[in-house]
């Protein structure tokens, strides 16, 4: 079976994380957030996926490759062109990223799924397509309730009989929504969906092609399943998702690494003495990092691999990168480190590192050995 996973967005609400990789390779304690999804998809006897690409692109595709690791064939679609000899992304909407494949090889000849790739689920994929197959329809979107004042983040459809789709808005007013029903971004689609997708122009999935199908009466569906989506859409909800998965509240999600002490979890080659720390759970340290006599690690956090905490250092509720040395000055709460910022996730503001000159507190291990 066929899926193409959307991943050309540039993620502005992320950044500054996204100025460095595409949303779909935002990690999720250690692992990209795309690959959660690629596995699966496997699960449910997709084995072929294309992926469209746009900003980052090569982060993406060397990441992944054919798919051969995860048992899967997989593709990329670039979006974008080399100017001056640098590739500029021109993402040209989900639904134009469809149709792009489409026009090119005629890949999608069946039943397929569409997903976008900034989100860890756990649908049933295979309840869906049945559920989509009885309906005969054309498209149709997998839905689930949201809170009344965040359907604003959102794509909102109105429900007719059977959850025939009547009408669908895109990101609405609170007070101007017709439901608090969202669109997840996980849609099934015939082949001839591409009877509504223009070719050659930039067009949009909710924006777009889904106001048309239901102006025009299409067999447009919602699939109503209850599953777990954790969307990381802004840079808040990086630190939420992860604070759940450590946290155990997402059910089935599997923390990598080994678990050495309840709710404290490792990679391999690490430096540590266990009573000589203060580790709070729930906590993840990534492999060959070091934590020296003395340091405090509160939960939840997680600090990546290669890292140095060192004597003195206090880090509470904090997502580490790989590389990073915290020094016996530093004192972070409720922060993500990530390449050169130090970012609040709650207030979504940023500081950068050198700039503050905390290079004191904050450095790369790889700059100051």
């Amino acid at each position: 079976m066929k899926a193409m996973i959307l991943g050309a967005g540039k993620g502005t609400r992320v950044q500054p994380i996204t100025h460095e990789i595409p949303k779909p390779m935002i990690p999720l304690v250690r692992k990209p957030v795309m690959a959660y999804l690629v596995e699966l998809l496997k699960k449910h006897g997709v084995d072929e996926i294309m992926v469209n690409t746009s900003h980052l692109a090569p982060i993406i595709e060397d990441y992944f490759r054919d798919g051969e690791q995860f048992g899967v064939s997989m593709a990329y679609s670039y979006e974008g062109y080399i100017k001056d000899g640098v590739a500029v992304s021109e993402a040209i909407g989900s639904a134009g990223g469809m149709k792009k494949i489409q026009d090119f090889s005629g890949f999608f000849d069946e039943t397929f799924i569409v997903l976008c790739g900034d989100a860890w689920i756990d649908l049933d994929i295979t309840k869906a397509l049945q559920m989509h197959r009885q309906k005969r329809a054309i498209a149709s979107v997998i839905v689930r309730e949201v809170p009344s004042d965040e359907v604003f983040k959102y794509g909102i459809v109105q429900l007719g009989e059977n959850d025939r789709i009547m009408q669908f808005q895109e990101k609405p007013d609170p007070e101007d929504a017709v439901s608090n029903i969202a669109n997840t971004g996980i849609y099934i689609f015939e082949p001839e969906i591409f009877d509504y997708i223009p070719s050659g122009v930039t067009y949009d999935i909710g924006s777009e092609l889904f106001p048309r199908l239901v102006r025009e009466d299409i067999p447009f569906y919602a699939v109503n399943l209850p599953f777990q989506w954790l969307d990381i859409g802004n840079i808040h909800d990086v630190w939420s998702v992860t604070s759940k998965v450590l946290s155990s509240e997402v059910k089935g999600f599997k923390m990598p690494g080994k678990e050495v002490m309840p709710g404290i979890y490792t990679g391999i080659n690490m430096s540590i003495d266990f009573e000589d720390v203060n580790i709070v759970p729930p906590v993840y340290i990534g492999g060959s990092s070091k934590v020296e006599a003395g340091a405090t690690i509160i939960g939840p956090a997680v600090i990546g691999a290669n890292c140095v905490v060192e004597s003195g250092a206090v880090i509470k509720n904090c997502i580490v990168e790989d590389y990073t040395r915290l020094s016996s000055l530093a004192n972070l709460e409720g922060k993500i480190i990530f390449g050169s910022k130090c970012i609040d996730p709650i207030l979504e503001t940023q500081i950068d590192i050198a700039e503050a000159r905390l290079e004191y507190m904050i450095a790369d291990v790889r700059k100051s050995e």
